[in-house]
């Protein structure tokens, strides 16, 4: 879990330096102090996904990429007078 947040505080901070962006500027963007996002770029902070999130929407950059497989199941249900069936087929990808 360190080493996650530590990546993250050190990529957060190569982006402000990148985009000449103070930390004053980010924590306005963030609706923080900029006392808590200097704790923030220490590396030491536990982020919730919350926090990832709006990082995320302030920069206009993926700080986490996460690949997930899904599936789902499509329904579709036919009706006659006598008696109601259903369908079902299987779909799977990656969402991105």
């Amino acid at each position: 879990m360190v080493k996650h947040n530590l990546a993250i505080a050190i990529k957060v901070s190569q982006i402000l330096k990148e985009r000449e962006m103070s930390k004053k500027e980010f924590a306005q963007k963030m609706s923080k102090s900029p006392s808590e996002v200097s704790k923030w770029l220490t590396g030491t902070h536990n982020f919730t996904m919350k926090s990832i999130a709006k990082m995320e929407q302030a920069l206009g950059v993926d700080l986490i990429y996460v690949e997930k497989e899904y599936k789902y199941v499509h329904l579709h249900i036919k009706k006659t007078l006598e008696k109601e069936t259903a369908e079902y087929s299987f779909m799977s990808g990656y969402a991105s």
